[in-house]
């Protein structure tokens, strides 16, 4: 087994390396655990900035610390109706001063509720950032008031809101120590709720609001469930940070983390996940401790997730998961910024909040619970916001796709014949697909159920992609943001293979990650690989294709530059082997949605 002694583009911990790093002993579940803090990026000032620039050198991403300028001022010239106080502090329950800035609207003739927009890359991007920008949202759509990836106070202030940017604990100016989406991110959270719904503008009543690394926290804050917390956005949110960050369900990439660790500014001491993971390579108590709880999460929310996003399955978890009686779900084809600032999401966002933050009885509840864009091909959907109930939708027909490795196929029966597909373990693939002989709609949760082998190590990973072809045979990616999309994803290590029995579903596998279970040579084993859920439909005569690689294979896709995976396959030489037929019934089960209605040939899909 290969065992990670340290990652690229990272410093080691050494507890003789006392000026970058410093332990902080916490408990979580009875238990004492030492968190290596590593010594945060101070921080650069728009001098500096300007100074950079002029060398010609990059400005780090989420290095900018605006600033420490409290005052009270009229937002911008464009926006006289919208003042802000810039950092007011608020005094957690250690006697640590964080820092907000707080818009809201000029004039209003009573007190209002607030939006909280709390995550650590800055409450003042734009002072210092080359161009405020997001990518895929045209130029000037948000304005220079909004947090990186938050509410932007420039609409929500005109529709009577207050927007809250928040600098946590030990961001920017904020004091104290930096802590990532855990516990103690919740505890602050709590602490600054019930501080602002005091405030004598406020009417008690307050949301968070943000997408990726602004919606993570939502989850860890509202289940400590602060009494003054009236409903939620969770938009875009991973939700395990051990298996849908830190790895990818035990295959490591800490690379991205290690990111925002190293260019967050932090004047004190920083979390340092990638170490901690390098200690801790297993799902235990300090991973567990960055897991929301989810069944204590019991107010309104309106939860999103991209299918083209990492966030994807931390978002259906956490709807699937939360014990809101009013919660309702939008899974969308788009990238997370361009459809954070989609007006048409915006004005949906508007009609929630004015439910659940200003009592406007605006007829919400109509809203249908599950809203799935069914993709097509390209940017074409086949049914865009198609309404369901629930997800997974009841009446979802879950069907085996068995594999067959002799001619590459994937058919409704079993073969009564072993077969072996056999591969490159650093560049070989496998590949099996069916062509349907009727249109077939797949939406959910799809699981690939593998017979393997590894000839030449004791272990193998593999990625995989479900893919589409037409009847002619030609790849049709779907369009996201410019890039072509491959389709519904999932990854699996095979010493993980064991499955935690509390959490999984015949539907969705869940991996225990507590221990390592080498591969023994000449021995097949079988292996569960969840795939991330997926709603798209193949037309008559269309192939749906499983693609199976032991590498990350990247495309133009942006976020695939990211996808850097420590992955453990063995020396040169060494084959994967897929065994399928007779005693090994290797399958991919997919989720079919029958009609909602059918006559005779009419097939009302919905």
């Amino acid at each position: 087994m290969q065992k990670i002694e340290k990652l690229d583009g990272m410093p080691t911990y050494s507890p003789e390396d006392k000026t970058t790093f410093k332990i902080e002993k916490r408990e979580y579940e009875g238990q004492e655990i030492d968190v290596i803090m590593r010594k945060g990026h101070p921080g650069i000032t728009i001098d500096e900035v300007n100074k950079l620039r002029a060398e010609g050198k990059q400005v780090p991403d989420f290095s900018i610390c605006a600033k420490y300028n409290p005052r009270t001022y009229t937002a911008t010239k464009a926006a006289p109706h919208i003042i802000c106080e810039q950092d007011v502090a608020c005094v957690l329950r250690d006697g640590t001063k964080i820092y907000s800035d707080i818009y809201r609207p000029a004039n209003a003739a009573e007190p209002i509720p607030v939006i909280i927009c709390w995550g650590p890359f800055g409450k003042r991007p734009h002072e210092g950032q080359d161009g405020w920008k997001l990518m895929g949202v045209p130029p000037q759509t948000v304005s220079e008031m909004a947090k990186f990836e938050a509410a932007d106070p420039a609409y929500w202030c005109h529709h009577g809101y207050a927007v809250a940017n928040v600098d946590p604990r030990g961001v920017g100016n904020s004091e104290g120590d930096v802590n990532l989406w855990g516990i103690e991110d919740g505890k602050d959270g709590y602490d600054y709720v019930e501080w602002i719904a005091k405030q004598p503008w406020c009417n008690g009543k307050t949301s968070f609001f943000g997408n990726s690394g602004v919606c993570m926290v939502v989850w860890r804050i509202a289940a400590q469930q602060p009494p003054h917390l009236s409903c939620i956005a969770a938009w875009e949110g991973t939700g395990n940070m051990y298996t849908e960050s830190l790895t990818f369900n035990g295959i490591p990439r800490p690379g991205f983390e290690n990111g925002i660790v190293t260019a967050c500014a932090c004047k004190n001491w920083i979390e340092d996940l990638g170490n901690m993971y390098l200690k801790h390579p297993y799902y235990d108590a300090y991973w567990r401790s960055k897991t929301p709880v989810w069944e204590n999460i019991k107010v309104p929310a309106y939860v999103c997730g991209g299918m083209c996003h990492f966030h994807l399955r931390g978002s259906v978890v956490g709807f699937r998961k939360i014990r809101s009686p009013k919660k309702w779900l939008r899974l969308h084809r788009d990238m997370e910024w361009p459809d954070t600032y989609n007006p048409d999401n915006m004005e949906d966002l508007r009609k929630f909040y004015d439910r659940y933050l200003k009592d406007i009885r605006n007829g919400w509840e109509f809203t249908p619970k599950v809203r799935v864009d069914v993709m097509d091909a390209y940017n074409f959907d086949y049914i865009p916001n198609k309404p369901e109930k629930e997800f997974p939708i009841a009446r979802t027909v879950y069907q085996k796709l068995y594999l067959n490795a002799e001619d590459g196929s994937m058919t409704l029966n079993p073969s009564v014949k072993t077969s072996e597909l056999v591969y490159d373990s650093k560049t070989g693939m496998a590949s099996f697909g069916i062509k349907f002989d009727q249109d077939t709609e797949i939406i959910g949760y799809m699981k690939l159920h593998l017979f393997i082998e590894c000839r030449g190590h004791d272990n193998m990973d593999l990625f995989v992609f479900i893919k589409k072809y037409n009847a002619e045979g030609t790849y049709i990616p779907i369009d996201c943001m410019g890039f072509d999309y491959r389709g519904a994803w999932g990854q699996s290590r095979a010493s993980r293979r064991e499955l935690d029995l509390s959490e999984s579903t015949d539907y969705q596998p869940v991996m225990a990650h507590q221990k390592d279970e080498p591969l023994e040579q000449g021995k097949v084993y079988e292996l569960d690989v969840e795939i991330h859920p997926h709603a798209r439909i193949w037309h008559k005569g269309e192939e749906l294709r499983v693609e199976i690689t032991p590498e990350f294979i990247k495309t133009d896709w942006y976020e695939d530059h990211g996808m850097n995976f420590y992955t453990d396959n063995g020396p040169d030489g060494t084959k994967h082997v897929i065994h399928t037929g007779g005693e090994y019934p290797s399958y991919l089960q997919i989720p079919t949605i029958p009609p909602k209605y059918q006559s005779g040939d009419y097939k009302y899909k919905g």
